[in-house]
Formats: C-alpha cells, structure tokens, sequence
C-alpha cells in the first residue's frame, strides 16, 4: 500500500529494492568485468536520479509516508521521505558513486588490485542499500536491518585481500559493530515490549505514557548504541585503528558515509522520540570531548590516514553538537555540516589514496616534494582541507559558524564553553591539515626520513622505465601527461569531481541553509512526520 500521491515518492522502496537487485546481478556476471561494471555504475546512477526526483518532491516541506506489503501502520514496514531523508540520500549517493569511479579507475574493482571483482560490486551495493534503507527507515526495527545490510557488507569490504592487518582491523571492527547492534536490538524489544509498537511515529506519543525512568533508560540505550556507530567519544576508540588498513576507495566510503548513519539516527530518535533535550547537557559534554580528543589525537599522527581518521571522529563532535544546543539555529546548521563532512572527509581520504599511490607511502615523515611532482594533487589536497580546516568563505567555515551561533543562542554556560571547544577543535584542525600540507607538499624530498624512492625521480624517468614501481605494470596504463604519470585518469577526475561538489557547497550555501533551516523546523514540529505517517490521508505531513 502506498500512503501517497503516485510520485517520485512512491518509488521510494526501489532506492533500496535496485541496489540489492542490482548486487545480485552483479554476482552473476562476476565473470565478465565490463558488464560487472555496467551494472553496478548503472544502477547508482539510476538510485542517484530517484532520489534526486524525490528531493525535488519534499523540498518545500513536504513529508510522505510509504507502506509496504499492505499492513496499515503501525504494523506495516513505513518509509519515511521529508526533507531529511532526502537530502542525505542524494549526497550519500553522489559520495558512493563518486568513489566507485574512483576504484574503477584505480583497478581494485577490476581484480587487478587485493579486491576480487566477484566480491568488490555485490558488496558495494549492499552498502548502499543498507544506507538507504536506514534513511528511509520509519520504524525502529527496520532502522536495525538498515544498519545490519550496510555493516555486513562493509565487513567484507574491509578485509579486502585478506592481509593480516586488514583481518586484524576487521575483527576488532566486526566485535565492536556486532556490540552495539546487539545493544540496539535489545533496546527495541524493551521498547516493543514497552509500548507494544516499534514504529517511530506511533512511539512518538507512547514514549511519552510510561514511566520517566523506563524512558530514560531506553534513551540512554539508544543513545550508546548509535553512539558506537557514530564513534563519539568515549566510544570511537575502534576507528582510527579500523578505517585506514582498509583499500582506499573503500576508506573513503567508510568515513563518508557509515558514521553519518549513527549521527543519522542520533537526530532523528532525539527530535522525534525524546524532544525536550533531557540529556542535552550530557550531549554536550560528549561533544566538546569527541572534538577535543580527536583532534588532539590528529596532531599527534605521523600517518596522512591515521590524522583523517582522527579528524573524522572529532568533527562529529560538530555534529553532536548541533544535536545538543536542540534549537532550530543548531539543529540547521547540522544537517548543512552533515552534508559538508561527508563530501570533503570522503575527498581527503580519496587524495590520500592518491598521495600514497604517487609518493609510495603515506607516513608524513616519509613525503616531501609532492607540490613540485604533481601540482594537481597539491590543488586537490588544498581545497578541502581549508574545507575541513573551515577557512573562509568555505562550506566548512559557513557551518561551523551556524553551529557556533546555535549554541551562542541557547547562552547557557556549557553551551558557551562548547563554543570555545568548537574553536580551539578548528584551529588544531587547520594545524593537522597544514603540516600535512607544508611535509608533503613543499618540504623538499631528500630533507624527508627515509623517502621512497618515487619521490627522488621525475615523472619523465618513470614513464621511461620498464615497469611502473608502484603497480608493478607497464607504464603505459597511466597517463602520459607530466604530473599525473603515476595516476590513473579516472581515479584524478573522480577526486576533482567531489572536490568540486565541496566547493558547490560553498557556492550555494544560500539556498541549502535555507533548506537546511527548513528540514530543522520540521525535525522540532514532529507533527508533521506523526501525521503523514498515521493520519488516514497520509499525504503531505502539513
């Protein structure tokens, strides 16, 4: 049964059902790699196309409900799509397109790195129908299977190649993932057995009826479980160790997307189950602790992945932040820095995968001279991170500003030494990204520690050498032109592109804010959402 008008919206199940079908068709033609790659990028850029058609159906306000296999709610499995959901679902698609480009063109997709091509495509789409099915989800329970598609699929995707420090990595992920899920199901059946319902518009009101302290407990419940995934801090200890062993691409989309999920379901379980900020005070202390010892710990790396994975954990602080502050300045200016993290984080991991191709390494001891041999990757590695550093006039600049006037707004005392904490994680953040850019880029290769060998000849003598030293294939697989001798065309353009996206954010930063402020006003009023998925119209949720 579908609770809408038949628009883009009512083909909201298919940004889940294509990538699962596409996955599975995928596997059957493991053996033929070009149709393999036919079909993984045609069914993205198809999902991408959906979900942009249903964005342009919510942008004015609107909330939809989809029901699926003909059970009214709150029985039947809802969809959820109002601006919220949309919004994350196109830039999540943008991100994991970009990246499966990029793998393309680096060769992992096509079996010529550690990622067999029979396991690389299949399990790329589960994830993508795992995160959309986790934004679209509207009821607990379908958030939990949400959750379960994208982190079985990101266990294989992770222990690519099977060397012992990306098995070691995946099982310390693969414990840590399967705790919190476990803690997740066991707050949905005392939810369920609660309120006799795990539907998040019908549990908006029963939440409310039972006693205050059974509620606290399954916030709290909630709340460390999403926590685990979103690695905020006391609980992000598995990231920085997890993420970079992984293959680049694969890094990527990892920081892009998998923790922007749990930040995800923090929003919308705080603004829909729990409004009222009971544990906003808690929040921020966890936020001001997630910026602050991230970004300390990114100061200390002496590794370009390791300082990004640090980076990544302590500006979800950001976000956490925008959480807690709960007023509709706050919660606007994070849905615009949600989107801003996930395309510059995701840029930074792709040129790191860049660096390490072209430099051998990606130990910033070990780096030097790369502005000189290749004056492109300098351009791609210098926007977004005056991005993430939040340099004016950037993105980066414009959300950090709008979370630091939320918590001005709100003036209570933790929220204005949040404010403090949020400065001090930007200028230690423009310190991490600068040393990386003043080591790698300009310091001169022979003034590096033990410097690869890359590094110390031009890109004309590796052009002209027998084999490449990097893949150990002809040299002739690679771009003949200067500076980008040692990359692959594709996995350069796809970079750019997204880097480009980074800067689009910055361009129409107007408009977006708009939405953005928006989207927050409808996450306060849960009136809206309550409607369009109960009511017996179940048409726009006004």
């Amino acid at each position: 049964m579908i609770d809408a008008p038949l628009t883009a919206v009512s083909f909201a199940p298919l940004a889940v059902a294509l990538p699962i079908f596409g996955a599975a068709l995928a596997f059957v033609l493991r053996r033929r790699r070009r149709s393999q790659r036919v079909v993984t990028i045609g069914i993205l850029v198809i999902t991408l196309s959906l979900e942009t058609w249903m964005l342009a159906q919510v942008w004015g306000g609107e909330t939809y409900s989809v029901t699926l296999g003909g059970w009214a709610p709150p029985f039947g499995i809802s969809m959820v799509v109002d601006g919220f959901s949309a919004f994350m679902l196109v830039v999540s698609s943008i991100v994991s397109l970009a990246v499966l480009l990029y793998a393309t063109g680096q060769g992992m997709a096509d079996g010529d790195e550690s990622g067999p091509v029979s396991i690389f495509h299949p399990a790329y789409l589960i994830l993508v129908a795992g995160v959309s099915n986790a934004f679209l989800a509207g009821d607990l329970f379908n958030l939990y299977v949400g959750f379960e598609i994208l982190l079985t699929a990101s266990y294989v995707l992770m222990t690519l190649g099977g060397t012992t420090a990306r098995i070691r990595a995946g099982t310390t992920y693969v414990v840590v993932s399967v705790a919190s899920s476990m803690l997740f199901l066991i707050a949905i059946g005392m939810i369920y057995a609660a309120t006799g319902t795990v539907n998040m518009a019908d549990l908006a009101g029963k939440l409310s009826e039972i006693s205050p302290g059974t509620a606290m407990v399954l916030h709290v419940m909630l709340l460390v479980a999403f926590g685990i995934k979103a690695a905020v801090f006391p609980l992000s200890f598995w990231l920085p160790d997890s993420y970079p062993t992984a293959p680049a691409p694969v890094t990527a989309v990892f920081a892009g997307l998998l923790t922007k999920v749990g930040v995800y379901a923090i929003i919308r379980t705080e603004t829909l189950l729990f409004p009222g900020n009971q544990l906003s005070n808690a929040l921020m202390v966890v936020a001001g602790l997630t910026m602050l010892i991230g970004i300390l710990g990114a100061v200390a790396q002496t590794d370009f992945k390791r300082m990004l994975s640090f980076t990544l954990t302590s500006h979800i602080g950001f976000l956490i932040f925008g959480v807690a502050v709960g007023n509709q300045l706050g919660l606007g200016a994070t849905v615009f820095y949600v989107a801003h993290h996930i395309v510059v984080q995701t840029s930074l991991f792709l040129v790191a995968g860049l660096i390490e191709r072209r430099a051998g390494t990606s130990s910033i001891e070990r780096l030097g001279s790369l502005a000189k041999l290749s004056p492109l990757l300098s351009v791609l590695y210098f926007i977004p991170a005056m991005n993430l550093g939040g340099i004016p006039p950037f993105s980066g600049f414009l959300g950090k500003l709008g979370l630091i006037q939320g918590g001005a707004q709100l003036g209570t005392p933790l929220a204005w030494v949040l404010v403090g904490v949020s400065l001090l994680t930007s200028l230690l953040t423009l310190l991490a990204v600068a040393r990386v850019w003043n080591r790698a880029f300009w310091r001169k290769a022979e003034d590096a520690t033990d410097p690869d060998p890359l590094l110390l000849v031009g890109a004309g003598e590796i052009r002209g050498a027998t084999y490449d030293i990097v893949a150990q294939e002809p040299a002739s697989r690679y771009s003949d032109r200067g500076d980008t001798a040692l990359l692959p065309t594709g996995m350069l353009a796809m970079t750019a592109a997204l880097v480009l996206v980074g800067v689009a954010l910055t361009v129409f930063a107007g408009p977006l804010f708009e939405f953005s402020d928006q989207v927050a006003g409808q996450l306060l009023d849960r009136n809206n959402y309550i409607e369009a998925v109960l009511g017996t119209s179940g048409g726009p949720g006004r």
